[in-house]
């Protein structure tokens, strides 16, 4: 540790672990490649599923339900869900039997392990009912990232409370589900910007056919309307994939009300974020009528790209998810302000890829080009400097949590204030890190990293989760009048110094309607 760490942080004593017994049901297909005989291999499969006779197929299933039904909400249901997805390749699907749709299902069903490979990254808020709590203690809501077989990330959460003694996790329970997916409206001006983002040909022949905020279908129906011109189609047809691709990533997910919190799963479910979900920054958001949602920017990743993505949700049951766009959406690590200031939106980012940024908006989902707020200068952050989730107001400043990242790519937690009107405005920072690897926490699936997405202010304490080398979840205590009076002043930047072509509060407020 550095020289007054240990005065700062103090590690309580809980961990999380990944836990490979917690798994979810998803759709299975066997390889599409044509074979000798001209069937693929699902054709294949599902010939030798019809072949079966009727007793097998009830002895089958039922040994199926006995090994399987503990392990799942209602593992019927998805048996059947995943039938009619592979229904179209049967011939008289209306001739089947129930018990036989449900074995054709189960050959198309595969256990995932959300959590096989490694938990980490956490991010943690007030949970939205506080009801039975003990005074002077909170209940929180923290999610993670959780990896499984082929490097898929997904979101999971855990629930618990702080209290005097420290921090308490509740058993998250052994049942997981995915939630049931839905299409959202999406705004023709957001397609706009982000199609002026990709730098691709002009969406207006297209747009001008669709209504200011509309679905997936409706493209169906814009399509129609050119068919009548074919030149204008053929000209039209790249631009009509675009805005699918588009549109496909805004989409509301939701969960059975009988779930804890604890056993939902946020698992990939459009193109642009097949390979994963990573590292959600929880923030508990306050309009200014006083209205509060849950707020939290990923990292939606295909195998090849990434894209910053934002959820919102109002009880962790129903969460409408949304790609952001704009010059300062285009790298990892974006993080919330918890409100607006100055009726604008504000959010870290890193988009040079080494610096701390300050990126501005006027609805949250399209972004501006960011400022640099901050560079890499200490040794133990030379490599890269970020943030470690969104910042927490205190009567002093924006309390920003920072990750560097040094010699042998080691990762280190540090801290800075940001003015609170005027958040271009590094006022106070911290010259040693305030968390680094204890011997303990430097093995693991990425060696020698502490990382948060998200620490919660309780009154003066504040509560940071933290993943330790990619395998565990950590907590530490840090007493934020103690931590304020160890930042020393940063002088302010020259005029039209690192932060130059921010904006501040106020300036070119348009608050263009681009929300679904």
């Amino acid at each position: 540790m550095g020289d007054g760490q240990g005065e700062l942080l103090r590690r309580d004593s809980a961990v999380l672990r990944p836990d490979n017994r917690r798994v979810i049901a998803k759709l299975f297909l066997p390889g599409q490649e044509l074979l000798a005989h001209g069937m693929s291999r699902a054709q294949l499969v599902l010939s030798r599923v019809m072949a079966l006779d009727d007793d097998e197929v009830d002895r089958q299933l039922a040994g199926l339900r006995t090994d399987f039904g503990r392990r799942h909400p209602d593992i019927d249901a998805i048996f059947d869900e995943h039938f009619e997805l592979v229904a179209h390749q049967l011939p008289d699907r209306a001739a089947l039997s129930a018990a036989r749709r449900e074995l054709v299902g189960a050959f198309s069903t595969q256990e995932f392990a959300v959590e096989a490979a490694a938990l980490f990254n956490p991010s943690m808020v007030a949970h939205p009912d506080q009801r039975g709590v003990a005074p002077g203690d909170l209940r929180f809501v923290m999610s993670a990232r959780a990896v499984g077989e082929g490097h898929i990330s997904c979101v999971v959460f855990r629930t618990g409370v702080i209290s005097a003694d420290g921090v308490v996790v509740n058993e998250p329970g052994p049942l997981l589900g995915t939630g049931r997916t839905s299409a959202s409206l999406v705004s023709r001006e957001f397609v706009r910007e982000a199609f002026a983002k990709d730098g691709t040909e002009h969406a207006d022949p297209v747009l001008r056919l669709l209504r200011r905020h509309f679905a997936v279908n409706h493209l169906d129906l814009a399509e129609e309307a050119l068919h009548d011109h074919q030149d204008a189609l053929l000209q039209a047809q790249h631009a009509i994939e675009r805005i699918r691709e588009i549109a496909a990533g805004h989409y509301r997910l939701t969960f059975a009300k009988n779930r804890a919190i604890a056993e939902r799963v946020i698992y990939p479910t459009s193109a642009g974020e097949r390979q994963g979900l990573e590292d959600v920054r929880l923030t508990r958001f306050v309009e200014e009528s006083g209205t509060v949602s849950y707020l939290g920017t990923y990292t939606a990743f295909d195998g090849s790209h990434i894209a910053p993505r934002m959820l919102r949700t109002k009880d962790f049951r129903v969460f409408e998810m949304t790609p952001l766009a704009g010059p300062a959406a285009r790298d990892k690590g974006m993080a919330l302000f918890p409100r607006a200031i100055g009726g604008m939106y504000f959010a870290l980012a890193r988009w040079d890829r080494e610096s701390l940024c300050l990126a501005s908006s006027d609805d949250r989902y399209v972004w501006d080009q960011a400022a640099v707020l901050a560079v890499p200068t200490r040794p133990w952050e030379v490599i890269q400097l970020g943030n470690c989730g969104p910042p927490i107001e205190t009567p002093d400043g924006w309390l920003v949590l920072t990750h560097g990242v040094g010699a042998m790519r080691v990762y280190r937690i540090g801290a800075m204030l940001l003015d609170l009107d005027d958040p271009t405005r590094v006022i106070a920072a911290l010259d040693e890190p305030l968390l680094e690897p204890d011997a303990d926490e430097r093995n693991g699936y990425v060696p020698n990293v502490v990382y948060s997405c998200g620490a919660l202010l309780h009154g003066d304490l504040l509560v940071l989760p933290y993943g330790c080398s990619d395998s565990s979840i950590r907590f530490g205590f840090v007493d934020l009048p103690s931590l304020l009076d160890r930042m020393r002043p940063v002088p302010p930047a020259p005029e039209g110094a690192v932060v130059s072509g921010a904006r501040r509060p106020g300036e070119g407020h348009r608050a263009p309607d681009v929300r679904k």
